[in-house]
């Protein structure tokens, strides 16, 4: 289960945290009120559960490797130097469908940005919601 923090919590309590999931990893690199900065590394083969947030939109920037990204009822492919946006309330979904690792940066904004603010609506590891 993901660590519960204040959202009040100092910044430099939160940055430099890396979570190990079962599709690889994510690494939180800043923090301030109404945004959170990520970097979620993907391995190849593997993608993310199909989820959606209440509370919180996402730009994604893919920095290498290639993600095949569902947004709604699109799906698109994205590539180095290129980015995506997603709506809170919006289902989605990040997958490295290559043979190289994936990395994004992923930039959270909105006023509640905890990991408990996760709706899995299909995940390929079993996991619920919020986990």
């Amino acid at each position: 289960m993901e660590p519960k923090h204040s959202r009040h919590a100092p910044e430099s309590a939160r940055a430099g945290i890396t979570e190990i999931r079962p599709w690889g990893r994510w690494t939180v690199l800043g923090e301030g009120k109404g945004y959170k900065v990520k970097q979620i590394d993907v391995d190849p083969g593997c993608r993310l559960s199909l989820q959606f947030h209440h509370h919180r939109s996402e730009h994604w920037i893919v920095v290498s490797g290639m993600a095949r990204v569902i947004i709604g009822e699109q799906v698109a492919d994205i590539h180095a130097q290129e980015s995506t946006f997603v709506p809170a309330g919006t289902s989605h979904r990040i997958e490295n469908p290559g043979p190289l690792p994936l990395t994004i940066i992923e930039i959270q904004s909105g006023p509640y940005l905890g990991e408990d603010d996760i709706v899995r609506l299909h995940d390929d590891y079993g996991r619920g919601d919020g986990q």
